[in-house]
């Protein structure tokens, strides 16, 4: 509600750098990334795991304008914004939302997680958080069931061992530094486009 209202009254272009409700910055370079190392969108099977949050609001409106089929894995009671699944029905992409994790992976060519305690929160929250979400570690195991040219993103820092193991966050099919850098590169494009120069 702060940068709307800020892009109101604003005589300049306000960029959603992150909120608390998207992140379209990030997915911007995730998109990047995916390209780099040759996805195509359209019918692309994007896997998130775990909490649902503003990374997960903005993949969704990416995936659904793209034609992706974008499935989430989260536990019961956790469900997207409805204003952001009322924008993505009206687009050729499919969302779909499961408690299954191996379902969700199944023949995916994108596992995605993201961090499932913020930093600010406290002790007892983090110790709730990794029982309810434990059942999403991305793990091996996990990532077996996902196409063998899969590729696996964390927008990063991520907390090893938590939502994600030191096997995959390292392994081969790890893409996280690549995505990471792209943060830069879509930004500037980013800015481009604002200022004109992409028009």
């Amino acid at each position: 509600a702060t940068i709307e209202e800020l892009a109101k009254h604003a005589a300049v272009p306000v960029i959603n750098g992150l909120t608390d409700h998207s992140h379209p910055c990030q997915i911007m370079a995730d998109l990047l990334t995916l390209r780099e190392h040759g996805k195509a969108f359209q019918g692309l099977k994007v896997a998130w795991l775990g909490d649902i949050n503003n990374v997960t609001h903005s993949w969704i409106e990416a995936a659904a304008l793209l034609g992706m089929h974008f499935v989430i894995a989260a536990p019961p009671g956790l469900k997207p914004h409805p204003d952001v699944m009322a924008f993505a029905s009206a687009q050729p992409g499919a969302i779909e939302i499961t408690h299954d994790a191996e379902k969700a992976v199944k023949g995916a060519d994108c596992v995605i997680t993201d961090a499932w305690v913020s930093m600010h929160e406290d002790e007892a929250k983090h110790r709730a958080a990794l029982e309810t979400f434990a059942p999403y570690q991305v793990n091996e195991a996990l990532m077996a069931g996902a196409k063998p040219d899969a590729v696996f993103m964390h927008c990063l820092p991520a907390h090893r061992g938590e939502e994600v193991t030191d096997a995959v966050l390292d392994g081969p099919r790890s893409v996280v530094l690549d995505e990471a850098e792209n943060r830069i590169h879509a930004q500037k494009a980013v800015l481009l486009w604002t200022l004109g120069a992409l028009a």
